[in-house]
């Protein structure tokens, strides 16, 4: 999947547990782990804005794009004559 949830680089950073993190955002531990593992497929916007508030953070430090391996060759041909 070529966006990856951060929440655990966030969460290491804050020395915060999954648990109280889960609590403060109002998710169940195992929505964080359903997050963090990457089998998401949408997050609300309300519950981006939580994650936000609750870590300090933007958005951008919670998700990246990273392009699978076939647009990694896709691009790379494309940039050949």
């Amino acid at each position: 999947m070529p966006i990856v949830v951060r929440i655990d680089v966030q969460l290491a950073k804050r020395k915060m547990s999954v648990g109280e993190f889960a609590e403060r955002v109002g998710i169940t531990p195992a929505n964080v782990a359903v997050l963090k593992n990457g089998r998401a497929k949408a997050v609300r916007f309300s519950t981006l804005e939580a994650m936000c508030r609750v870590l300090g953070c933007q958005p951008g430090d919670l998700l990246e794009w990273v392009p699978d391996e076939s647009e990694v060759e896709d691009q790379a041909g494309a940039l050949r004559p």
